[in-house]
């Protein structure tokens, strides 16, 4: 895809249209990637890093595989404070 550098105010930027912002999932924030070696300019859209934790964790929990792996319990009284 080819599209113009426009001002904005004393900057300058680029349009990107809505049905790839929505095709990507790009909500209002992106990362930009500066490549000084190949002078390339790479956007990545920011995901969260834990996105679709709680749904995974909710059926988890249904299958009954929510059990701790390890025994988290700490004997307190043998530690110096």
């Amino acid at each position: 895809m080819v599209t113009k550098i426009i001002p904005i105010g004393n900057s300058r930027g680029i349009r990107i249209p809505n049905r790839i912002l929505k095709q990507l999932e790009i909500d209002d924030r992106i990362e930009l990637v500066f490549n000084e070696e190949s002078g390339e300019i790479t956007l990545r859209p920011i995901r969260n890093v834990r996105e679709g934790w709680d749904e995974a964790f909710k059926k988890m929990h249904a299958i009954g595989q929510d059990e701790l792996i390890i025994d988290d319990s700490i004997d307190l009284h043998d530690w110096e404070w």
